[in-house]
């Protein structure tokens, strides 16, 4: 049986930079870093909170065919990648302390039936959202765009 989520993994342009954005900027610690023979690199990093949940850091590479290589570094190029959805205390806070860090926000805190809601990128062009949560129930939805 399943018990949890341990690990997500997410396609990044540079390893060793986006292991810098993700602990210097976002707050998390490395996890684990291991050079796995000349071709692959096992790099992970933990939210504090959360160590229990890693996040895998993969360059687009072996054992992926080269079109599908390709493709993902366009679609890196682009910025049109799904990153993670993170929970924050206040959304607002964040966005200001992110943004003074140089990040890249595609939409800044606004208001939603389910909490304030904030969208980034991270340094390889992965969308992230950052949430404030509050309670909600279905009918908060009713004639609401989220588009």
């Amino acid at each position: 049986m399943i018990t949890n989520i341990s690990l997500l993994s997410l396609w990044v342009k540079d390893i060793d930079e986006s292991k810098a954005f993700y602990t210097d900027v976002l707050g998390f610690e490395v996890g684990e870093d291991l050079q796995l023979g000349p071709d692959f690199r096992w790099c992970t990093v933990v939210h504090p909170a959360q160590p229990e949940i890693q996040l895998h850091l993969s360059t687009p590479s072996n054992p992926l065919p080269d079109y599908l290589v390709e493709a993902m570094n366009r679609a890196q190029d682009e910025g049109g990648l799904p990153g993670v959805g993170m929970n924050v205390d206040d959304c607002r806070a964040t966005y200001e302390e992110l943004r003074a860090k140089g990040v890249e926000f595609l939409q800044p805190p606004e208001e939603r039936p389910y909490g304030i809601e904030a969208l980034m990128r991270d340094n390889s062009g992965n969308w992230m959202v950052l949430v404030e949560k509050r309670d909600y129930s279905p009918e908060d939805f009713e004639g609401v765009d989220l588009g």
